[in-house]
Order: structure tokens, then C-alpha cells, then sequence
């Protein structure tokens, strides 16, 4: 470890986006020394592709409350979501929101100067009554603003960023404390260990191992992988978000807040279909039951197109003027990426994976948490995990939309609170590194770097792509699910022997992919026997099997260790913090 320098901080984030840069403000503004480290610049995060909004009752378009909020989204997680932690993130909505509009985030406003909320998925006013205006936008490039917001935010409050850095490993020493990541700088291909008092994940979701997905090149599950080398379990994996509108052929994400517009979908008929499914809430629906209706539409023949496998997302009743103003970004993807001018005629949509509901279980906090002498939720030290990388658990088995921005502001705050009044706790020292935090990043590195022949990275990548895509689908079946399992354990066998045809230390973008490799085939593998286990459907995880529920058997929260593929259950939290609990009921919309 000589000749490689550590760098020391109270606290280290890995990830500039919306959550990660929501925590290291609030460490920063408190004075405290904080590193973020970033893959790519922190405008670039994947965080700028959320477009429709961020989900707050501010009650400005119409009555709307905490309570209701609360109820959609226990009822839009079937009952998986952890009430206390979905208490906790609904009541701080509207305070958090309107701290950003103080940061200066550039709302849409109404006449009367109130920013403007627009209608999204399974978002009601009175427990379920009708379809509530509670989506905070600007525009549909909400997450654009917000990311721009929080950076300049960060700049004015001294935070350090370095960026092009990607955190390889987690440091843990013997009592099982966290304290640092070894980091790789992309430029150089030089290695720093940054050790800190608190170190906080906040490095995104996993999308890229599906080949359909909305999401960015840089969501490889990094830190899920790190955690799951480390010891720590990934909680809820089978559950995963198609968003039913992601341009077809090119799985680009179209906001849920074109249908919150008034964009409804149609079939090959030009039937508006959504009205048989959800009768109240029609195309308004959530996510989950959205896309597993357009998927029933195509598989019984009424799917648009030459090869009758998509479906139309039609706003052109919207009239021009009005999609230029709310819906700008969609008109130009629609252009871009389907060839199609979304004010004369629809847009051909399919369900594309967006999100993971599972990660690295935590408290409200951010605090990660695993399973130690009896207790499922005993603290790691050291450790804090937020936004999509995380599972608090507020969304259980299907996010609402909105609630991921939310999410992310909320656990970023929360967070950073946490980790000032521990950092000011702790004795000024930092706890001696172990001896061996460096062996296994070395290890890892040296077997890539010394490596004679062998498979190329992204080919073992668009397998686990191709292996998920065909087994942990919309709807899934067991015989489907357990060879997925087989497929991607074989898949798990090649990753040792990756080998790099370019050894070069400067931006070697082969390298990088390789060790991303590491941490998709993590999360695939957390997804693939977690779904195989869970006999039942509930939100994203749709069983043909098991078509029902299963709440005396299922209401529980898998725990998946990679440590010999091992899987244990927790039970889902139904009390609240401070209200009467959501008993469990049939989801209808």
C-alpha cells in the first residue's frame, strides 16, 4: 500500500447524482470535509433522465394531503413498502420541495406563482377516490433541473468532487465497520483509498443487465456489487420496474407525464384499452398494471405495427401548443428516436425496464443494515446507502412514479443529517485501516492485468442482457425462472476469466467494463434466485403460477447473500410512525 495514497475525509459519497449530491450538501454546508466521487461529471448523472416530476402533496391544483400520498403509496408497493419509512418520506415531501425551490430549482408555475403539479400513475386524492395533481415539474425535464440545482448548490458550499473516479471496493475491517472505498481514477488508471468516517453509496440503479432498458451506459449496479463482495445481503431484487412507455426499438423512457397530460394508449383498433384494466384510474394506473395490460394487449393480437408488438402512445388531441410547453423533451425524442412528430401522430411504445425497487437494505437514516445476531436490521457502522442503489424499503413491490426523485431527496437529506450528528460524535481520529484493504482490488486487478487469453467483457454483458431479459421478464414462470437461474450461474463461472487485450493504464475504457461486469453479474444473480424463490405475484414480480398474492406466506422481504447464493426473509414493518396501519387488500385501480 506504500506507493498508493489515502486520502482522508469525514465522510465519502459515491455518486453525483440527485441523492448523492442532496447528501454532500448538507455535509458540506455544515462544514464538514466531503469527497463525492463520480463516473461521470455530476450533470451527467443518470438522474437528469427523470423527467415527469417529483411527487408532493402541496395541495396547489387540488385537495391533497400527506395521508393520501401515504396510502398510494402503500397500496402502490402491494404492500411490500415499509409504512414507517413511507410515513417518513410522504410527510417531508412538501418541505424538501419547497428547500429546492429556495436552492433556486426552476419549477413550472401557475398564474398565481404556485408551482405547477401535474397528474402521474396511482397518485389519488382521498384514499384511492380520483386521480390527484401532486407531480412537482418543470417541464418534463424535471430531473434536469434538479441535478443542475443541487450542483451549483454544491459548488457554492465547497464540495470536493472527483470526477471520472469509479470506487472499486468497500474497505471493512475486523469488527465488520466500513471505512472508505479504494477508488480508480479513469483518466490515469492510478488508485487512491479514501477512507472517512461515514461513507454513503448513492451510486444508482442496475438497469443495464436487461438488454430492453431506459436506463443510462453507467448503470452497472456498482454499488450493489461492492456491497455484495463485502458481506452485505441486497434486499428485494426480484422486484423490477418496466415503465410501460419506452419508445419501441430504441427503449428510450417517455414520461409517465404525457398520460399525466392527457396522453392515453392505444391498441391496433385505436381502442383507448386502458379503460377495460382500470376502470377509475384508466390510463393513470400504476406502472406494474399499465405495462402488464399493454403486454396482454399484444399477446392477444392487438398490437400496432408490421410485426403487431407495440402499442401507440397518442397525445396529438393535446394540440401543439400545450406539448410544447409541458412536454418539449418528448416531442424532440419522438423525433429522434422514433421518426415520429408526436403532435400529428402517436408514438410506438413497449414496457422497458427503469428501475429496481430491491438494493442495499437501510434504515431512514440511510443506514445499512444486516442481519446479526437475531436482528435483521442491526446497524453497519461506518455505512449509508441512498437513492436507487438502496432499499429503505418505500416502494416494496412497485415504485409510484414521482417517488423516485423524492426518494432521493428525501434519504439524501435524512442521511446527511445522520452521518453530521455522527461525524461530531466521533473522536477526531479515523480508525486504523486494516493491513489487507487493499488485497482484493489488487487481486482483482492483477488477474485482469496478467491474464494470457480469455472471454471479452461486454460478451459475458449482453449474455447476463439477454439471459434477463428472456427469464425475469413482465410476466415470469417457474419453469422460465429456475433456467434463468441455471443460465446465469454458468454466466457467473466466466467472469474470472475476462481478459483484457489492452493493458494500458490511461482511459482504458476496456478495463472499466470489465470490472462493471463484476458488478452486473451481482445484481443478476440477487434477481434471478430471489424471483425463483417468491411463489406469488405481487407488484413488479408477476407470476403466471402463482397468479395471486400470497400474504400469509410471501409478506416478507427477501434477503439474497452472495456468499453461497444464500437466501433469508425479513418481515415487512406494517406499523407507521404515527398513524393507523393500511391493512393489506386487492389492488384495483
Amino acid at each position: 500500500m506504500a506507493n498508493i495514497p489515502t486520502l482522508t475525509f469525514d465522510a465519502v459519497i459515491v455518486g453525483g447524482g440527485g441523492a448523492g449530491m442532496r447528501a454532500s450538501l448538507q455535509l458540506a454546508q455544515e462544514g464538514l470535509k466531503v469527497a463525492v466521487l463520480t463516473k461521470v461529471f455530476p450533470t451527467r448523472s443518470h438522474t437528469v433522465a427523470a423527467q415527469g416530476g417529483i411527487g408532493a402533496s402541496l395541495g396547489n391544483m387540488n385537495d391533497d394531503n400527506w395521508h393520501y400520498h401515504f396510502f398510494d403509496t402503500v397500496k402502490g408497493s402491494d404492500w411490500l413498502g415499509d409504512q414507517d419509512a413511507i410515513e417518513f418520506m410522504c410527510r417531508e415531501a412538501p418541505k424538501v420541495v419547497y428547500e429546492l425551490e429556495h436552492m433556486g430549482m426552476p419549477f413550472d408555475r401557475n398564474p398565481d406563482g404556485t408551482i405547477y403539479q401535474r397528474p402521474f400513475g396511482g397518485h389519488t386524492s382521498n384514499y384511492g377516490e380520483a386521480p390527484v395533481q401532486r407531480a412537482c415539474a418543470a417541464a418534463d425535464r424535471t430531473g434536469h433541473a434538479l441535478l443542475h440545482t443541487l450542483y451549483q448548490n454544491n459548488l457554492r458550499a465547497g464540495t470536493q468532487f472527483f470526477v471520472e473516479w469509479i470506487a472499486l471496493d468497500l474497505i471493512r475491517d475486523a469488527d465488520g465497520d466500513v471505512l472508505g472505498v479504494v477508488g480508480m481514477f479513469l483518466e490515469t488508471g492510478e488508485l487512491a483509498v479514501f477512507q472517512a468516517k461515514a461513507t454513503l453509496f448513492a451510486t444508482g440503479g442496475a438497469g443495464r443487465i436487461y438488454a430492453a432498458s431506459t436506463n443510462a451506459y453507467i448503470n452497472t449496479g456498482d454499488g450493489l456489487g461492492m456491497a455484495a463482495r463485502a458481506g452485505i445481503p441486497l434486499q428485494d431484487m426480484e422486484f423490477w420496474q418496466f415503465h410501460p412507455t419506452g419508445v419501441a426499438g430504441a427503449g428510450v423512457l417517455l414520461t409517465e407525464g404525457c398520460r399525466g397530460e392527457g396522453a392515453v394508449l392505444r391498441n391496433s383498433k385505436g381502442e383507448r384499452f386502458m379503460e377495460r384494466y382500470a376502470p377509475n384510474l384508466k390510463d393513470l394506473a400504476p406502472r406494474d398494471f399499465v405495462s402488464r395490460s399493454m403486454d396482454q394487449e399484444i399477446k392477444e393480437g392487438r398490437g400496432c405495427g408490421p410485426n403487431a408488438d407495440y402499442i401507440l402512445l397518442d397525445m396529438t388531441h393535446l394540440g401543439e401548443a400545450e406539448i410544447m410547453k409541458r412536454l418539449p423533451s418528448v416531442h424532440e425524442i419522438g423525433l429522434n428516436f422514433a421518426n415520429v412528430d408526436c403532435t400529428q401522430e402517436p408514438i410506438p411504445v413497449v414496457p422497458t425496464i427503469h428501475y429496481q425497487m430491491g438494493g442495499i437494505p437501510t434504515n431512514i437514516h440511510g443506514q445499512v443494515v444486516a442481519p446479526k445476531d437475531g436482528n435483521p436490521n442491526a446497524v453497519v457502522n461506518g455505512f449509508y446507502a441512498i437513492g436507487e442503489c438502496s432499499c429503505v424499503s418505500v416502494h416494496g413491490a412497485n415504485r409510484l412514479g414521482t417517488n423516485s426523485l423524492l426518494d432521493l431527496i428525501v434519504f439524501g437529506k435524512a442521511a446527511g443529517e445522520h452521518i453530521v450528528e455522527q461525524v461530531r460524535k466521533s473522536p477526531a481520529a479515523h480508525k486504523s485501516l486494516p493491513a489487507d484493504a487493499m488485497d482484493k482490488t489488487l487481486a482483482r486487478l492483477s488477474r485482469l492485468d496478467n491474464s494470457k487469453s480469455g472471454e471479452y467483457a461486454q460478451d459475458i454483458a449482453n449474455d447476463i442482457r439477454t439471459t434477463m431479459q428472456a427469464h425475469a421478464g413482465v410476466f415470469r414462470t417457474q419453469k422460465i425462472m429456475d433456467e434463468g437461474v441455471t443460465k446465469i450461474l454458468e454466466l457467473d463461472k466466466r467472469v474470472p476469466h475476462i481478459h483484457l487485450k489492452d493493458n494500458s493504464q490511461v482511459f482504458n475504457t476496456a478495463r472499466i467494463e470489465a470490472l462493471e461486469v463484476e458488478n452486473l453479474i451481482e445484481a443478476a444473480k440477487a434477481t434471478m434466485l430471489s424471483a425463483a424463490a417468491r411463489k406469488e405475484s405481487r407488484g413488479a414480480h408477476a407470476h403466471n403460477d402463482c397468479p395471486e398474492r400470497d400474504d400469509e406466506n410471501w409478506m416478507k422481504h427477501t434477503l439474497w447473500f452472495k456468499d453461497g447464493n444464500r437466501l433469508d426473509y425479513k418481515p415487512v414493518q406494517m406499523k407507521p410512525l404515527t398513524v393507523d396501519s393500511i391493512p393489506p387488500k386487492k389492488r384495483t385501480f
